[in-house]
């Protein structure tokens, strides 16, 4: 596939063809053509802030513009994401509320392969020590969204292998204005999203407020709710330190606070009772409970000294406390075994199976829920300097940071015990907290970076350098010393240091540009003395083209690693110990294509935009392992990596008007493996195919209110997503949600 990669490549070069009009608004993700670029100093809390600066990097990077967003209204982030090639994900609860997202091929599991940002900061729970991104904010109050893949991303870090995903919150609006959304629909799902704000000469300000719930599509045995409802709020406040002097300064301030509780469970299940009832969950997980909450604070304060020099500066401080409550293993007789076991091999352990389904009693504290009790907390400081000038024929670019950074994930956990008793699940059992994982694990870390932007006529060169100093450690108390005395003390501790190279090009050719480049791809090590980071070298070449009507953009990428990492996650069917693991040389290589056309470019009415992306991600184990825990299976040399579909494909139709829009938004996911392995997928590691078509439409009654209908899976499409964390578990069913927006 590699060996016919690049001169797939220069075939699609020479075929793309068609200029695409100018009054195809950006919003359409209609690529205008490659012009010379207006090079300005960008805010620090985006990577590229525009569709036009996204078009004219030096790597692949894709903008979801706030009318994309605005256009679906998608509260589920998988759904958002799978519009842009190169972004692979799979589900997990049919609401996005816990995403899995992969970056060209980079381990999908929790996201904890990719730099995930909010503004600017590094929003994963604690990005370095426990990166699993159990808390992910919610798409539904982003303003943008931005992807950087490939080349010249030393800037964002410490994950470089994929890429990073920057969400971009509300923005303090330039003069009054408030908006109200509701809405309501299938599963008694329900939406308000209010916002506003204002800004004046010294002081602006905005507050947003976003509740989302929903009771959920499943069917408990025996009755209960298996939704969820969250709530956020976010407060915005920027003052302007004298507006008329030649210095200008100004600070903001965020403040974000969020909660959720979601009858959310890791137990799915078994293949049979999928075909026949996917929707249903068993009596067993009735107790399964997420309860969460969010705060951020971020100052930051702006000092820019001219045209050509910005300094911006921000303290950050996130925590996050979570307990998922959740049905974890069942013992008879004094065996124990796991929920992932048990629906693999439902006949192989058919008495564990019936307790599970409710179809037969156990004995007391036969099922141990455990309390999956974290603490998270993320801080820090970073500094960034933008400073550009012209020589004779030339431009440059300086931009250098610097950050320091502390996390930690403090677990404190138990196990209660539980028995099914005449098809109802009892509790028979109160654990002591802390009698389970009772552990302290955090990371200290210093990075920098430099990247010097170089242009000369039509030729962009960006040659960058990234340096972490990583400290990461563990402290565990425990089960036996719930009080944390230091009884039954252990430490470990694990150090890095690393510098990342990158250096990427692009040539402007007037309707068509060439780009690409090499990086180092890093990502952090466990706290395992003497663990060796996860390392690659990563390639992509491309182009973006505009030319008589089509327009879009042909990638191709290759990322070998030398040593990549698997982690010993719970959402995997692992044993949640989150310790990482070698799993030694992988090649990843793919195609990315993305095509835009106008089927009315004339019309002054009426637009007709279509998108169609495509992805193809081939991966090939080059050397054999087994993995712990049986996390991957028994890995032989020219093996796939599990959970990356090799095909995905996406396309969107719409009809816009003044007064209404209708789109239509279809996508396909190809089948993958749960397991590593090659060939044909056996069954039971297999989780389909699926083709699913969304629908929106709007009317705009006047310019300040509108009517808003989405239908989401229209063909009604049953469908699995995933086996793991345990069993099989289905996507969202046919659903119909219809809304109201006013603005001023």
């Amino acid at each position: 596939m590699r060996r016919i990669l690049f001169p797939l490549l220069a075939l699609l070069f020479a075929d793309a063809a068609a200029q695409q009009a100018d009054s195809i608004q950006s919003g359409n993700n209609l690529l205008q053509p490659t012009i010379p670029l207006d090079e300005v100093i960008l805010e620090a809390k985006v990577i590229f802030g525009s569709k036009f600066q996204a078009r004219n990097r030096t790597g692949s990077s894709y903008y979801i513009s706030p009318e994309e967003i605005r256009k679906f209204n998608y509260t589920d982030v998988n759904r958002t994401l799978r519009t842009v090639p190169g972004v692979n994900v799979y589900e997990e609860d049919g609401f996005g509320l816990r995403p899995n997202i992969s970056l060209r091929g980079t381990s999908p599991e929790r996201s904890a392969k990719i730099t995930l940002m909010e503004d600017g900061v590094l929003i994963a729970p604690a990005p370095y020590s426990a990166p699993a991104a159990y808390y992910f904010p919610t798409i539904a109050r982003m303003q943008a969204v931005e992807i950087l893949k490939g080349s010249s991303q030393v800037q964002f870090g410490p994950y470089t292998t994929g890429g990073a995903i920057n969400m971009i919150s509300t923005e303090v609006p330039d003069q009054f204005g408030a908006r109200l959304r509701t809405s309501y629909g299938s599963f008694q799902s329900g939406q308000l999203h209010a916002l506003l704000g204002d800004s004046k000469k010294h002081f602006g300000y905005s507050v947003e407020y976003l509740n989302y719930n929903s009771n959920g599509f499943k069917n408990l045995d025996g009755g209960g709710d298996t939704g969820f409802d969250k709530n956020d709020l976010v407060a915005k406040f920027q003052v302007r330190i004298n507006p008329e002097a030649r210095l200008q300064q100004r600070l903001e301030f965020k403040f974000q606070y969020s909660d959720e509780v979601s009858d959310e469970t890791y137990l799915g299940l078994t293949q049979e009772d999928f075909d026949a009832s996917p929707f249903r969950r068993y009596v067993a997980s009735a107790a399964d409970r997420m309860d969460t909450e969010h705060t951020q604070f971020m100052l930051s304060h702006i000092l820019d000294l001219g045209r050509s020099l910005r300094i911006t500066t921000t303290g950050y401080r996130n925590q996050f406390e979570r307990n998922w409550y959740k049905l974890n293993d069942v013992t008879l007789g004094g065996e124990r075994e796991g929920i992932a076991g048990i629906l693999e091999n439902p006949q192989q352990f058919q008495p564990y199976y019936e307790v599970i389904t409710g179809s037969a009693d156990s004995p007391e504290d036969a099922l141990g829920v455990k309390a999956n009790n974290r603490a998270y907390l993320s801080t820090g400081v970073q500094t960034k300097l933008d400073y550009h000038w012209n020589g004779e024929n030339t431009f440059h670019d300086l931009e250098a940071g610097l950050r320091y950074h502390f996390d930690e994930e403090d677990r404190f956990q138990w196990v209660d015990g539980y028995a099914i008793q005449s098809g109802t699940l009892v509790q028979t059992t109160e654990a002591t907290r802390g009698t389970d994982a009772n552990r302290i694990s955090d990371a200290r870390a210093f990075a920098a970076y430099a990247m010097y932007k170089f242009k000369t006529g039509d030729l962009t060169l960006t040659p960058g350098l990234r340096f972490e100093n990583i400290t990461l450690s563990r402290v565990n108390y425990g089960s036996s010393d719930p009080g944390r005395t230091g009884s039954d003390l252990s430490e470990r501790e694990n150090q890095v240091d690393v510098w990342i190279p990158g250096m990427g090009f692009n040539y402007n050719l007037g309707d068509v540009s060439v780009f690409g480049g090499v990086h180092k791809g890093f990502s952090p090590p466990g706290n395992q003395d003497g663990q060796d980071p996860e390392e690659s070298i990563n390639y992509e070449l491309g182009t973006r083209f505009s030319l008589g009507g089509l327009s879009g953009e042909v990638v191709g990428f290759f990322n070998d690693y030398s040593n990549l990492l698997g982690s010993d996650l719970a959402a995997t069917g692992g044993t949640g110990t989150l310790d990482q693991f070698n799993a030694g040389e992988v090649d990843v290589a793919g195609l990315e294509l993305l095509l835009n056309y106008n089927f009315l470019p004339g019309n002054q009415k009426y637009q007709l935009p279509v998108t169609f992306g495509y992805t193809l991600t081939d991966s090939e184990f080059r050397n054999a392992f087994g993995s712990e825990d049986g996390l991957w299976g028994e890995v032989a040399e020219g093996d796939e990596m599990p959970y990356i579909s090799r095909h995905q494909f996406h396309t969107s139709l719409g009809l816009e008007h003044s007064r209404f829009e209708l789109h239509f938004n279809a996508r396909y996911n190809g089948a993958f493996r749960t397991q590593a392995g090659q060939g044909s997928i056996p069954e039971d590691e297999r989780v389909a195919s699926n083709f699913i078509l969304d629908f929106t439409g709007k009317y705009h009654i006047t310019p300040n209110v509108s009517l808003q209908a989405n239908v989401v899976n229209l063909m009604d499409e049953t469908y699995a997503v995933a086996r793991v964390p345990a069993g099989l578990r289905p996507g969202h069913p046919f659903g119909i949600y219809g809304g109201i927006t006013l603005q001023y």
